[in-house]
Order: C-alpha cells, then structure tokens, then sequence
C-alpha cells in the first residue's frame, strides 16, 4: 500500500512539473528548449508560444523607404481616410507601417484604436485550424480520423478531419440549407453548432458532392471542427481557443463571440453607405467566424504560427500542400489557409474574410518574415487589395500601386 501511495505521488509530482514547465515557457524564445506537445499529460492542453526572437532587426532606412511606399499605397486604397478599419504591416515581427481609421461605432462616434476589437469574420477558420492541428500535433487527434468516431452523431462516414480542414468533405453549407430549404430550420431561433450536427444527422440534407472529389469551400466543415475541438478538449470552443492561442500569445483584446454576453459590447458593422447591419439567426455559429481581434494580436498568433516548432515537420508540411487542384491552376487551399502557387515556384499565402459588413485579410509570407493584415468594420472590398504590397518584400507578380 505505502509503495501505491509513493507510486501516486511521484506520479502527481512528475505532472505538477510538466504543467509547470508548460506554463513557464510562455515568454521565452524559440531557442528554448520546451516540452513537446506530444509529451504533455492528457490533463494539459498544448499551447502555441510566443516568438519572441525577432531578428535581424530592421534598419532605420529600410523602415523610412518601405512605410512611405506602404503609404503611398495606403492613400490611393482608401482615398479620404475611408477604410474604416486597422491595418499593419510588420517584417521580423517589426511593425512598419500601422494605421486606424474611422469610428467603431458611428451613433457613439467611437474611434477605431489598436486595442478596439474587430470581427476578422473568416480569418477566424486560420486559427481554428490551428487549434486542431495543434491537438493533431499532440496526439489527440488524428488528421485522417473519420469525424463519426468523435462526433457520434455525424452522418457521413468517409468525411475526415482533414477533408474538413481543407474543404474536401462535399458537406452543404449550413446558410444556404437552413434558408433555403423549407422545414429545416425556423430563422426566428437562432442556430448553433449544435444544431448543425442535429440538422445533419436529422434531417434529409446530403451532400454538396461525394466526399473528396472535389474542392468546395464550406462555412459547415469549420462549424463542425469547432465541435471536434470541444469534444477533444472537454471545454467549450471559447474556453479552449483562450487556452491554447489567445492568453498564451498575450492577445488580450481577442476573444470568441458570445452572442448573450457580447451582442450589446462589440463593435457593430455597417453597410458602404454607412447603415448598421443587424445580427440574424447565423450569428451564434462559430469556429467559422465570430472572433474578435486586433492587428497587433494578429501578428502575434501569425509569429507564434511561424515558430519552427508551431508543429512538428512532418505535420508542418503538410499544412501549405495543395489540395484542391482538380484541374491544373494557381489558386489552392491548404490546412486552413489560402494559397497561390504559381508555376514560376512563388507560394503566396493567406486567407480572406467577410461577414456582414465585416472584410479582413489576413497575409502571412514565411520567406520573408512578413504579416500583413486588414480589418474593417464597414464593407469595403478595397481590404482585399492589401496583397498587392506584397511585391515590395518578394517575388509576387502583383500588379502594384506603392509607387510614387
């Protein structure tokens, strides 16, 4: 009995010691050497970490000459102080160019600040992913797991997680079944994730096309991976994406959206003519959508993205491979991100958002250390034009507007 009792405690001890060691390891640099995400207790949740190497360091000049270029750029985008949102532009983590516009919200005339919320709209399905290929990383899950033997009431027995990720399940999408079709869904109650699932395994919706034959980009695949990512953690998706990205990259101004708690609190969004757009019964569907956040806390969760052990090599290659070239062309999709791979060898990567009147573009370039970002609370397609900045760091046969 004594020698049990020994056995526990050094046992509880040795886990004592590891969540430790995994907490303390926030703040230090990739040099460091940390415990491995498959070597965590099943108790402890693998966290992404902070990179906090930013070298080399920029020279003075370089800075001068690109944030006037940036600027020049800026100007002719949004002629009239018109973006109505945040933008940044950092090289090794190095913020270049930076710039508010516009109020938050125009009854209160509230200004848009670099701590003021923003919903970033389908930017938020880059860090579901991550939050999945993290618990992948750690040996929770498994990336060709069929999704039925983690959410048991899921219909559809080829679908895995990895065609969820990259789109290749040929699930419909949730707001065009739940509007379209009569008798699936009354549009006076609001619809939740939950409700998804239930409509699926309930109700005579099929699919969009037989699972992994084609590319369709689909709202349901990341609903349903925010369910994976509860299911597996234990935890709600809001309590598990704090957990693991937000509080250990220190994005304190970046949260999930609880319609209850936040519908009153967050900054609204408006049409191009400047009327408010309301909320509908999509707006408690999340994983999709629905995260809140800054530039700043951006760059962060993009630098611990590009840490070298974000994930192990292995997985790590397999999140830029194309998967959806049925037929030969340059627009792909990864493992939760966007990509375009020209046959001259460039890869530029990124992923796009919109909701409501809710654009961001989110642009991360791993040669060259580079992060790009937009957001804007006032539908503006000029959000997406931030890639054509891209030219002034790499290779990228974008048509440019940096020019005197």
């Amino acid at each position: 009995m004594t020698t049990q009792m020994n056995y526990f405690k050094k046992a509880n001890i040795l886990q004592i010691l590891v969540l430790s060691l995994v907490l303390n390891s926030c703040g230090k640099s990739e040099t460091d050497s940390d415990i491995k995400d498959s070597e965590l207790p099943e108790n402890v949740l693998p966290r992404m970490r902070p990179l906090t190497n930013e070298e080399p360091k920029l020279s003075e000049s370089y800075v001068t000459s690109t944030r006037q270029k940036i600027a020049h750029f800026y100007n002719k985008n949004w002629p009239g102080k018109s973006a109505n949102g945040a933008f940044l532009v950092a090289k090794n983590g190095q913020i270049i160019f930076e710039k508010y516009d516009g109020l938050a919200n125009l009854s209160k005339k509230d200004s848009i600040t670099p701590t003021t919320p923003l919903h970033i709209a389908s930017v938020s399905k880059v860090l579901t992913a991550a939050a999945v290929l993290k618990l992948v990383n750690a040996n929770r899950l498994k990336l060709d797991q069929k999704v039925n033997t983690i959410l048991k009431e899921f219909p559809f027995p080829e679908v895995t997680v990895r065609m969820l990720l990259n789109h290749r399940s040929g699930l419909r999408n949730y707001a065009y079944f739940t509007d379209r079709d009569d008798g699936v869904w009354d549009r006076h109650n609001r619809l939740t994730n939950q409700d998804i699932l239930t409509l699926l395994a309930t109700k005579d919706i099929g699919l969009e096309s037989r699972t992994n034959t084609r590319f369709a980009y689909c709202n349901t695949n990341y609903a349903m991976l925010a369910l994976i990512i509860e299911k597996i953690t234990k935890k709600s998706y809001k309590a598990a994406m704090t957990e693991m990205i937000f509080k250990p990259l220190g994005m304190k101004d970046t949260f999930v959206f609880d319609y209850e708690k936040d519908k009153d609190r967050i900054v609204p969004s408006y049409k191009a003519n400047r009327v408010e757009i309301g909320k509908d019964y999509l707006d408690e569907v999340y994983g999709d959508k629905n995260i809140y956040s800054t530039v700043r806390d951006l760059l962060k969760f993009d630098r611990a993205r590009s840490r070298k052990d974000f994930l192990e090599p292995a997985l790590a290659k397999q999140v830029h491979v194309g998967y959806s070239n049925e037929r030969e062309g340059e627009k792909n999709y990864g493992l939760g991100i966007r990509m375009i791979n020209w046959k001259t060898g460039q890869n530029f990567y990124f992923h796009n958002g919109w909701w409501h009147g809710n654009t961001s573009s989110y642009i991360t370039l791993p040669k060259e250390q580079v992060t790009i970002i937009a957001l804007s609370n006032k539908m503006n397609k000029s959000t997406y034009n931030v890639k054509k900045i891209a030219p002034l760091f790499g290779d990228y046969p974008f048509e440019t507007d940096t020019d005197e």
